[in-house]
């Protein structure tokens, strides 16, 4: 599942809710392999709307933690992807960004940040990385596309500066690299990075380039590539299911670093072609997942795959799904005499 923007933390206060830990673990029950909740604030002005939820103090970690429960006692695995929107950040405070650009006119200028200031960012997404392993997630994904901070700095589109984070290429990367290496230094489980791996923008980053990151990625131990593209400046995308597929399957080819692959795939069949030709090494699914929170156990039906449901739901999916559960009190007690 990926992250979206649910803007659920309904006192602007960066909490998580009781909405949040139903919705996600609503989707582990239904068979999602893993459930990564939604873009989660290293900074409280990075967050990209204010009713965001946050992790940049201790005080979240109680409420992540139910969250993660939540999703584990479904036996799924649980990722939480941290971010800090950069210039992008409709907040009410002042916002910062690598160069003094707005991401458009009527939006708010951001400061540029001194190299103090990215320091002091690079320590809040390490200090975010220990909260999420004390909440206990399972994967970690840095939210490195749609035009929000780490993506700024990679991107001549938004990124003009002259000093050691500006430039080249390898200077361009240097932000994310150094934060890579810091969560790195407190977490070793799963991580991933999302990126925009298309800028939809003749001057922009070209796949080379996205090649180039993703190599380097995969030395600092990063796991996978989640491919995402665009918003890094507004541009005009032509939108088709599956449309951001060949940019993940190029990653994998070129940089030979697994990926993950977005972007419309609504359908089981659209899903298992992708990982069966070796396109991609993971499917992620959004709004499908908002549309029916039980897409897998449809999806292993269409298949035929065996995939078992929750046991308080098997009567209702033993119909269908190729699963054979005997009879109504071993479907309801398995292992144990009637009640």
């Amino acid at each position: 599942m990926s992250p979206m923007c649910m803007n659920a933390s309904f006192g602007a206060d960066g909490y998580t809710s009781n909405w949040h830990q139903v919705h996600y673990a609503s989707r582990a029950m239904g068979g999602v392999g893993l459930v990564m909740i939604e873009s989660t604030a290293v900074n409280p002005n990075g967050r990209i709307k204010m009713h965001d939820i946050g992790i940049w103090d201790d005080k979240f970690v109680p409420g992540l933690r139910t969250i993660v429960d939540a999703v584990h006692d479904s036996d799924s695995k649980i990722a939480v992807q941290l971010a800090h929107a950069g210039r992008k950040a409709l907040v009410d405070g002042s916002i910062i960004g690598p160069s003094p650009l707005p991401f458009q006119d009527d939006m708010k200028m951001p400061i540029e940040m001194t190299v103090e200031m990215i320091k002091d960012t690079i320590e809040e997404f390490k200090q975010a990385t220990i909260r999420s392993k004390e909440a206990g997630f399972d994967v970690i994904e840095l939210h490195g596309a749609h035009g929000y901070l780490i993506n700024q700095f990679l991107s001549p589109l938004s990124n003009k500066r002259t000093d050691e984070y500006g430039g080249s290429r390898e200077n361009r990367f240097r932000f994310l690299k150094e934060i890579i290496k810091e969560v790195r230094s407190v977490w070793d489980q799963g991580l991933f990075v999302r990126i925009s791996a298309d800028e939809y923008h003749p001057e922009g980053n070209t796949m080379d380039d996205f090649v180039y990151f993703s190599e380097q990625m995969k030395t600092l131990g990063v796991d996978l590539i989640d491919c995402s593209s665009g918003a890094v400046v507004p541009a005009k995308i032509d939108v088709f299911p599956g449309y951001q597929v060949p940019l993940a399957e190029k990653i994998k080819k070129y940089a030979d670093v697994p990926t993950g692959a977005v972007g419309l795939i609504t359908d089981a069949l659209q899903a298992e072609e992708i990982v069966k030709n070796n396109r991609a090494d993971l499917v992620f699914l959004a709004r499908e997942f908002l549309r029916d929170p039980y897409w897998p156990l449809r999806a292993a039906a269409k298949l035929g795959i065996s995939l078992e449901p929750p046991a308080q739901y098997r009567r209702a999916w033993n119909e269908i799904l190729p699963n054979n559960y005997g009879s109504v009190n071993e479907r309801w007690y398995p292992g144990k005499e009637p009640v």
